[in-house]
């Protein structure tokens, strides 16, 4: 079974992508930048980035029945290599234990307001009896 979450930008009706897709027990969660939807802003820090980027992921996969705790996999696509450091205490904090599989690519995104994205893969538990 397929669902479609959607974080209610325009920009995924426009483009034709989901923020997440949830097939089976799989959870796809697109590539997710440091947006704040709430306040239509984008904080300059890229840890802060990261910090929101994970909040706005942990948001899908709530929607979808999971949590960071269930992600096995995380891409990071990083602009410029010295922001990759600063990021690793948010990242610690968040996945210290589950520590799913991850890969990290230097490449634009698509504003220079853009510090990180991280697109993540998580399996929801089955339900308990």
């Amino acid at each position: 079974m397929r669902r479609l979450i959607s974080s209610g930008s325009r920009f995924e009706r426009e483009i034709g992508y989901s923020r997440a897709v949830v097939d089976g027990d799989t959870v796809f969660v697109s590539g997710t930048t440091g947006y704040d939807y709430a306040t239509m802003t984008i904080e300059d820090d890229v840890a802060a980035q990261c910090e929101q980027a994970l909040r706005n992921i942990a948001q899908a996969l709530a929607e979808a029945g999971a949590t960071l705790d269930d992600v096995v996999r995380l891409l990071f696509i990083v602009p410029d290599r010295a922001d990759w450091e600063p990021c690793w205490p948010v990242l610690r904090r968040h996945f210290g234990e589950s520590r799913p599989a991850s890969t990290l690519i230097h490449a634009g995104l698509q504003t220079d307001a853009m510090r990180i994205e991280i697109e993540a893969t998580a399996r929801l538990r089955p339900a308990t009896p």
